[in-house]
C-alpha cells in the first residue's frame, strides 16, 4: 500500500492554463481594446481582475498543497481541505468505466488526465487525476484491475468455504493453496488486458463517409458569421466592408467564385475536422473490459467493464438509414464527462455499416444476444396514435380561424399552414408507429422506437431495476397497453414502450419477475 502523496506539480500549471483560457477574451477588453478608457466600468474592472488573478493563483497553490491520494488495497482514499480536513474512501468495485484525455497541454510535457467514474450518487463520485505521468495512469489502471479481482476471488472463496462448513468436510491443505490461485487469476487477467483484439480502425473511406453524413462541411459558415459578429462589435466591419460588397455584388463571375471557394473550403474543412475527431479511432477489448480511443491530436479513451455494461442502444437518423449505417453506444451506471465536457465517446464509432455493427456486437459482447425477427404494433395502435394529436390540431386551428393572421401578405396562409401542419404532425405519428418493434428473449428484451431518428436498445433483464405497465382511457378501450423499464444509467435510463397488446404487456411484467429465479442466495 502506499503512503499519501500529493498530485503532480504539473497541475498547479495546468489549473494557470485554465484560467487564462477563461479570461482570454476579458483580457483583450480590459487590457488591449480599453486599456486607455477611464470609465468606471473598465477602470475599476481592471483592479477587480488584479484581485481575482490573485486569489485565483492562491487558491490553485494551496489546492495543491493539502489535497492528496492514495490507492490502497482495495480503495481510493482521498483527502482535501485546508481548514476543514476531509477523507473519501472510493472501493475499485464502485468504478463503472477509465476515461483518459491526452490534449495539447498533456502532449507537451508527455502526461495524461485519468478520470474513474463511479455509479455512486451525490457529489465527489468522479476520481480525478487531471495531469498525471503516463507510467502512473497505467499502473492505477493495473491496482484497480487487481484490487476488483481480488475482491471477486474472495468473495467466491468466502462462499465455498461456507459450503464446505455446512458439509463438515473441510480441506486445511487446500485452503492454503488459495492466495496461489488468486495470484495465478491477477496474473491471467493481466496477461488478458495486454492481449486486446482489434476490432475496428477506420479506413480513409469511413473518413469521408463520416464527414458527409455528419454534414460537418455546413458547421464553417455559422463559425465564420459569429466570429464575423464577434468581431464586428469592436472593430465596426459594418462600415468597412460596404464597399467591399458593393465590388463584389457588381461582379456576377465574383459571386460564383466566392461561392465555389466557399464550398470547397467547407468540404476540405469537414473533411479535417472529422479526420482530428475520428482519424486515429479504435475499437478493441479483451476478457473483462472493452476499449475505445479517438482524436488525432487531441486524444480521449474510455474503457468499461463488459460486466457493467447495463444496455446497448443502436440510432439511425435518416441520413444514416438511407446510407445503411448506424450509430451503437453502450449504456452504462457511471458519467461519461472529462473537464464537464461530454465525450459522447460510449459510442462504437457513430458510422458503422449496420451489418458490421452487429457483427461487432457479438464479438465484444457475446452475452447480448440480438434479433433481427421483431413483432409489430397491432392496427388498433395506429388508431390510438392518429388520435392523440386531436386536442393539439383542434386548438391551433380555432386559434388560427379566429385571428386569421396573413403571412408575407397571404390572407390564405393561416389555412396553408394549418394543413401543412397536420401534414407533418400525421408523418410522424405513421412513421413512428411503422418503425416500433419489439421483442423479448429469455433473457434479453428489444425495442426500437422513433420517426426520423430510430432507437433500438437491447438490455438483459438482470440489468433492469424496474417495470411498469399501465394503461390510457383509449388504450383500455381497444385492449392494448403501455410499458416502461429503468436501467442503471446516469440520469437513470427509461425506456417506453407504447400500444402493445395487453396479453403483452402483461408478459412483460411476469417475464421480470422470473429474474427471481435466477437470484442466488449465499
Amino acid at each position: 500500500m502506499m503512503k499519501p502523496k500529493r498530485y503532480h506539480p504539473l497541475l498547479m500549471l495546468f489549473d494557470v492554463w485554465g484560467f487564462v483560457k477563461n479570461v482570454f477574451f476579458l483580457v483583450i477588453i480590459l487590457f488591449v481594446l480599453n486599456y486607455q478608457s477611464q470609465s468606471f466600468l473598465f477602470k475599476y474592472g481592471r483592479y477587480a481582475f488584479y484581485l481575482y488573478t490573485v486569489i485565483t493563483f492562491v487558491y490553485i497553490i494551496s489546492k495543491w498543497l493539502t489535497q492528496k491520494y492514495k490507492l490502497g488495497d482495495t480503495a481510493f482514499h482521498l483527502y482535501k481541505g485546508v481548514f476543514t480536513k476531509k477523507e473519501q474512501t472510493i472501493p475499485y468495485a464502485k468504478i463503472q468505466n477509465v476515461n483518459r484525455h491526452i490534449s495539447v497541454f498533456h502532449r507537451i510535457f508527455k502526461m495524461t488526465s485519468i478520470h474513474f467514474e463511479t455509479a455512486m450518487s451525490g457529489e465527489d463520485t468522479t476520481i480525478k487525476f487531471n495531469v498525471i505521468s503516463l507510467q502512473e495512469a497505467d499502473q492505477m489502471e493495473k491496482v484497480i484491475e487487481q484490487g476488483t479481482q481480488h475482491d471477486r476471488e474472495l468473495d467466491d472463496h468466502d462462499f465455498g468455504q461456507d459450503k464446505l462448513e455446512r458439509q463438515n468436510d473441510i480441506d486445511v491443505e487446500e485452503h492454503k493453496e488459495v492466495p496461489d490461485e488468486v495470484s495465478t487469476l491477477k496474473t491471467n487477467a493481466q496477461s488478458g488486458r495486454q492481449n486486446r483484439v482489434i476490432h475496428f480502425n477506420p479506413t480513409k473511406r469511413d473518413v469521408l463517409k463520416a464527414s458527409f453524413t455528419s454534414l460537418s462541411f455546413l458547421v464553417l459558415v455559422p463559425i465564420l458569421v459569429s466570429l464575423y459578429f464577434q468581431l464586428d462589435d469592436f472593430f465596426d466591419l459594418d462600415e468597412r466592408a460596404e464597399g467591399l460588397i458593393s465590388i463584389i455584388l457588381s461582379a456576377w463571375w465574383l459571386i460564383v467564385v466566392i461561392i465555389v471557394a466557399l464550398v470547397i473550403t467547407s468540404i476540405i474543412f469537414g473533411i479535417v475536422r472529422v479526420y482530428l475527431k475520428y482519424g486515429k479511432y479504435e475499437i478493441s477489448s479483451d476478457e473483462e473490459r472493452v476499449y475505445i480511443t479517438q482524436g488525432v491530436i487531441d486524444e480521449r479513451s474510455f474503457s468499461i467493464s463488459k460486466q457493467n455494461v447495463q444496455a446497448v442502444e443502436i440510432t439511425q437518423s435518416l441520413i444514416k438509414r438511407l446510407l445503411g449505417i448506424v450509430e451503437v453506444k453502450l449504456i452504462s451506471a457511471g458519467n461519461l464527462k472529462i473537464d464537464d465536457d461530454d465525450l459522447k465517446i460510449s459510442s462504437l464509432y457513430p458510422f458503422l455499416p449496420e451489418k458490421r455493427a452487429y457483427e461487432m456486437i457479438a464479438e465484444i459482447l457475446p452475452s447480448y444476444e440480438i434479433t433481427e425477427q421483431m413483432s409489430k404494433l397491432p392496427k388498433k395502435a395506429l388508431w390510438v396514435r392518429l388520435l392523440r394529436p386531436i386536442w393539439f390540431i383542434v386548438l391551433v386551428s380555432v386559434a388560427l380561424f379566429y385571428f386569421q393572421p396573413a403571412i408575407w401578405g397571404l390572407e390564405q396562409a393561416w389555412w396553408i399552414g394549418l394543413v401543412l401542419l397536420i401534414v407533418v404532425i400525421y408523418s410522424f405519428v405513421i412513421l413512428g408507429y411503422k418503425n416500433t418493434k419489439y421483442t423479448i428473449n429469455d433473457h434479453f428484451i428489444q425495442i426500437k422506437k422513433g420517426g426520423m431518428v430510430t432507437s433500438h436498445i437491447v438490455t438483459k433483464r438482470d440489468k433492469i431495476i424496474e417495470v411498469k405497465v399501465f394503461r390510457s382511457f383509449f388504450q383500455r378501450k381497444l385492449g392494448i397497453a403501455s410499458f416502461e423499464i429503468v436501467n442503471r444509467a446516469n440520469p437513470v435510463r427509461h425506456t417506453e414502450l407504447d400500444d402493445i397488446p395487453v396479453a403483452m404487456a402483461g408478459s412483460v411484467y411476469t417475464w421480470y419477475m422470473d429474474r427471481t429465479k435466477e437470484i442466488e442466495i449465499e
